[in-house]
């Protein structure tokens, strides 16, 4: 085992080829022991001095304040590591499902999957979805079971349990280690391939069948391995080394390491990460071949703000390779940008450490890339490419925000932006119906996060308050006004007078003006000063203080002054006008309709529906785009709308996919309307 000690003086990992490499995410529940086991790794492979501490003192992975004071991550986090002369490029992903944007990041960046299972816990609907997601995708995955020194169960049923959660036969999920007991702890581990033990000795409950069945399901599907085995040869380690590898890449198996919080299973991991797991030379998918002498390809992972450094974009190379000091094409989006590369680092916590190249298949940090964002393509300017970027999870739980003091004001647009560069899972808002500032997040503890950044990162104070739907009014019934503005305080006077007919229109109309003046009532130079103060009245509203839409007001009549009328009289008229025929009419309060699409698990389907039902959503239908899922449709007023994503996630433990989009606008129940009449004073309900 390499000496923990010399960590204090050495520098990054680095690669100079991609088949010395392996990037490789930890997926799992929050509180699966994700964290602690990225931990274990980067001790037992001497990259830090003490578990759970580099050697500065800060923790591995959760090094934000907010990730301090709930023990809970909230970003994805590189640990490089070396093992046996690979470097692994470990990256550890938040749990919860609010920081699903940085779950997506890590798959996409990573080549191979370790999902971690608590054997204290159920495996959740979430991960068993991730799994099915995993598959689809090809992603070579292998299964840690966590914490078998506080187990509920052991690790033969947290083996038949991974199997009946994942949907898997009966030959694709395999012990590759066993647990070696002192008592009823677990103090190491038996590797069933090689039979080397690992930690401290101890009695190993297998029997030689179990290592039997472990060959049988590797020489499964290779008919050389599978005649030896049948003919009772005795396999040797290194072909069914071989053997594994293209099972585990080709993900006909994945096989299961025990793990402990004491460390058990770190090293075993190593072992499977560096022997057992795919080089980058293997990715998934299209795109250019993972050869570090060909121009360069790169893609944004994500970007992070450092008080001291500014923007660091963490960047996988898929091809060529990056040295500091040159000038890269930039592309997202519609931007086509050229920037330089300063200074390459490899990312370790919170140090980032010289890194001299990257070469193709690694991983590494490129400080102050100005515009820089998730998912753009970095490129040689001479052989410019695009790699198209990973679906990012919508924002949809609304949080209307407010500067705390005039000095935060001051500094909000900016720290807004540099937010939403930094966390793309974030939407900033500036809604021009409600004059809101909102910040569309995905979840309660995404709203935090981003709230605390707010405040640690980018010193601004803000206020959550109520967040406003966008209502409207409309006349329920035709109706006559009058509005009539005299005034004579000596000098020049203001003299107008007008009579209206107001008639409702279809939805979608907005609001519609004409005249039907004769003899000269109202003097032709003054009707467009009518038409002005109709408009500008219907802005304001006339009776709840929302916009006024979907009226036809007629101007018929009125009366002028030779001296005291005016343009501003006769648009104030034109107001009063207004608001006497809405005084003489039902007024219709019309709330916004979104059009809603859920993607769930079926066995949610009737929880999903009942609650659509209390929430006035009229579903349009359901079909079965694959077997298990179902897509719902509906119709919901968005009034109803604000606290959905955190409901749906606890209807369907985080299953379901949920998408929105503004309809239109419709009448409200008239019980409803009755607490928006007067000025509007907000309308957020939970």
């Amino acid at each position: 085992m390499p000496d923990r000690t010399a960590a204090r003086t050495r520098q990054a990992p680095t690669a100079d080829s991609p088949d010395r490499i392996r990037n490789v995410v930890l997926v799992g529940a929050s509180a699966s022991g994700k964290t602690t086991l990225a931990e274990s790794l980067a001790f037992a492979s001497g990259a830090i001095g003490r578990a759970g501490r580099v050697v500065d003192g800060t923790t591995v992975s959760d090094y934000e304040e907010i990730e301090q004071q709930h023990r809970r991550s909230v970003q994805l986090a590189v640990l490089p590591l070396e093992w046996n002369g690979i470097k692994i490029n470990l990256i550890d992903t938040p749990g919860h499902p609010d920081f699903d944007a940085e779950l997506r990041a890590g798959l996409h960046a990573a080549d191979a999957a370790v999902f971690v299972v608590s054997a204290t816990d159920p495996i959740t609907a979430a991960t068993r979805a991730l799994w099915r997601e995993c598959n689809d995708e090809n992603l070579p995955r292998a299964i840690v079971v966590s914490k078998l020194d506080i187990a509920r169960h052991s690790y033969d049923e947290m083996l038949t349990e991974c199997h009946d959660a994942f949907g898997l036969g009966p030959d694709t999920v395999r012990a590759l280690f066993y647990p070696v007991y002192d008592g009823d702890r677990p103090v190491g581990s038996m590797g069933l391939l090689t039979g080397r033990s690992f930690g401290e000795p101890g009695p190993c409950p297998v029997s030689d069948a179990a290592r039997e069945s472990l060959v049988e399901a590797i020489s499964g599907q290779d008919d050389t391995l599978m005649e030896r085995f049948i003919a009772g040869e005795q396999l040797d380690t290194a072909s069914l080394q071989d053997g594994l590898t293209r099972e585990i890449l080709s993900c006909t198996l994945h096989p299961t390491v025990p793990a402990t919080e004491a460390g058990v299973g770190a090293v075993e991991l190593l072992e499977l990460i560096t022997t057992g797991f795919p080089d980058p030379t293997h990715r998934r998918g299209t795109g250019p071949a993972c050869d570090p002498d060909a121009p360069l390809a790169a893609q944004v992972v994500r970007v992070t703000g450092d008080s001291y450094v500014g923007r660091i974009s963490l960047v996988r190379i898929y091809a060529g390779t990056l040295r500091p000091d040159v000038t890269v094409a930039l592309t997202g989006g519609d931007r086509d940008t050229r920037e330089r590369v300063p200074a390459l680092t490899g990312p370790f916590g919170k140090q980032q450490r010289p890194v001299g190249e990257a070469v193709a298949g690694d991983l590494v940090c490129v400080s102050k890339l100005a515009t820089a964002q998730p998912g753009d393509t970095l490129s040689d300017p001479d052989h410019p490419v695009h790699l198209d970027p990973w679906p990012m999870p919508a924002p949809l739980l609304p949080i209307a925000i407010e500067a705390h003091t005039r000095t935060d004001d001051d500094k909000l647009s900016q720290a807004l932006s540099r937010l939403a560069a930094e966390d793309p899972a974030v939407r900033v808002e500036q809604n021009p119906d409600t004059n809101q500032v909102v910040l569309w997040c995905t979840g309660e503890a995404h709203a935090e996060l981003v709230l605390d950044r707010l405040r640690t990162r980018h010193g601004v104070n803000v206020d959550t308050v109520e967040h406003r739907v966008p209502m409207r009014e409309t006349f329920g019934a035709p109706a006559k006004g009058h509005g009539r503005l005299v005034k004579q305080s000596g000098g020049h006077g203001q003299y107008a007078v007008c009579d209206v007919e107001v008639e409702p229109l279809p939805v979608g109309s907005g609001v519609v003006f004409a005249e039907r003046v004769v003899g000269g009532a109202v003097p032709r130079q003054f009707i467009p000063s009518v038409e002005k103060g109709v408009y500008a009245q219907a802005v304001k509203g006339v009776s709840t203080g929302y916009p006024l839409v979907d009226v036809q007001v007629t101007l018929v009549d009125g009366k002028a002054h030779s001296v005291d009328s005016s343009d501003a009289a006769f648009q104030a008229a034109a107001g009063l006008a207004l608001r006497d025929a809405a005084s003489h009419s039902a007024i219709r309060v019309l709330e916004p309709v979104a059009a809603v699409r859920i993607t769930l698990p079926e066995e949610y389907l009737g929880a999903v529906l009942g609650d659509l039902s209390t929430r006035r959503g009229r579903v349009l239908g359901t079909e079965s785009p694959e077997p298990g899922i179902a897509l719902l449709r509906a119709e919901v007023p968005e009034l109803e709308l604000n606290r959905y994503p955190i409901d749906l996630r606890a209807l369907t433990q985080g299953t379901a996919d949920f998408a929105r989009g503004y309809l239109r606008h419709e009448p409200m129940p008239d019980a409803l309307a009755a607490q928006f009449t007067g000025e509007n004073t907000g309308n957020g309900r939970s």
